[in-house]
């Protein structure tokens, strides 16, 4: 009886141990869900699953692509996708608080997929996610609405301008090529 005891946290930890390495880098952490009190720990969230992630701003010009980006997500969650909105003020178009980037995403663009509280985006300060993506797609993001297409291993497949509209011929290619990668 002693040993089934003592063999549970062993097993937990393993498994600890076993997901954290099946993880890959550009998931390693955690960021704080848009006006909500948890946390969105990125592996357990998204590992295996193909993402386009992107940098938003509240008040940019390009704020309407919420709704495109809203529709992509709807079309292809079914298979998997899943759509990460960074908020970030890097370019000086954020909201000042989290309830009025809530309000404009959700209510003004009726935004249903994931959305973090606002992080940096660019330079040495970006949070992990954004040097990573940086970093695999030697580009950091240029202006709000900079998108990331990623695969199931969590490798950048392609990254897109905030001028790419979230219902672009190109955008969507890449989004179908990650969504038939192997996990």
């Amino acid at each position: 009886m002693l040993m089934r005891w003592l063999a549970v946290p062993v097993l937990m930890a393993v498994g600890s141990v076993a997901m954290a390495a099946s993880c890959p880098p550009l998931l390693t952490g955690q960021l704080p869900k848009l006006r909500a009190k948890e946390s969105i720990d990125l592996c357990q969230q998204f590992a295996g699953k193909p993402l386009v992630i992107v940098n938003t701003a509240s008040f940019c010009g390009f704020a309407p692509q919420f709704k495109g980006l809203e529709v992509l997500y709807q079309r292809y969650k079914g298979e998997g996708l899943e759509v990460i909105g960074v908020p970030s003020d890097d370019f000086k178009q954020e909201a000042k608080t989290g309830e009025e980037t809530a309000k404009v995403c959700y209510v003004n663009y009726g935004v249903t997929f994931t959305m973090t509280e606002p992080q940096k985006v660019k330079g040495p300060d970006a949070v992990h996610l954004f040097k990573v993506l940086a970093e695999q797609a030697d580009a950091a993001p240029k202006w709000n609405f900079y998108k990331y297409v990623v695969d199931r291993q969590g490798n950048v497949v392609a990254s897109f301008s905030s001028l790419t509209k979230p219902d672009s011929p190109e955008l969507i290619k890449a989004v179908e090529q990650a969504i038939a990668s192997k996990p």
